[in-house]
């Protein structure tokens, strides 16, 4: 699997004041954290940004622990038999790892990659190749509903995105 960014040893909160620091660069008018029942782990950024005009929207991204710690263990097991409860491989002797060694990485891990991506994304904006809604419009963030419009949209069954009748 590639996957960029999985060795890196960078703190979360250093991680994530960089982002922060991008984003102020960049005109956001305010950033707040959300915070994880455990830990206090930040499991969201959500940053607010003026459009063309006068109009501001909310954009919430999310680093996902639970999946990026999945994804990590899979590739770690690498096909070998799991545990019952999954939290351990057998068939090699080489694998002593369980899948909780990989929970401070996966968070590390998701965290640089959405730093990186707002890197890129800001950069793009900047460099007049994309616009703001274009690179952020999943993650616009409606704060009734609490979902953004990637979710709203999943939810219903991408409808919004087809046409009614296919000819």
């Amino acid at each position: 699997m590639f996957l960029k960014n999985y060795t890196s040893s960078v703190p979360v909160s250093e991680t994530i004041n960089r982002i922060e620091k991008v984003l102020i660069r960049c005109g956001v008018s305010g950033i707040t954290k959300e915070y994880s029942g455990r830990n206090g782990e930040v499991a969201a950024l959500t940053f607010h940004i003026k459009l063309e005009g006068t109009r501001e929207v909310a954009i919430r991204l999310p680093a996902d622990k639970e999946r990026a710690l999945e994804a990590l263990w899979l590739d770690y097991a690498n096909g070998d038999a799991l545990s019952p409860d999954g939290k351990s491989v057998y068939g090699s002797p080489y694998k002593k790892k369980k899948r909780k060694d990989f929970a401070d990485q996966a968070e590390r891990t998701a965290w640089k990659i959405i730093q990186d991506w707002v890197e890129v994304q800001m950069s793009m904006i900047q460099m007049k190749q994309a616009d703001v809604v274009e690179v952020f419009l999943p993650y616009i963030w409606d704060t009734g509903s609490r979902t953004t419009l990637y979710g709203r949209l999943k939810t219903s069954g991408f409808k919004a995105l087809l046409p009614e009748k296919c000819e």
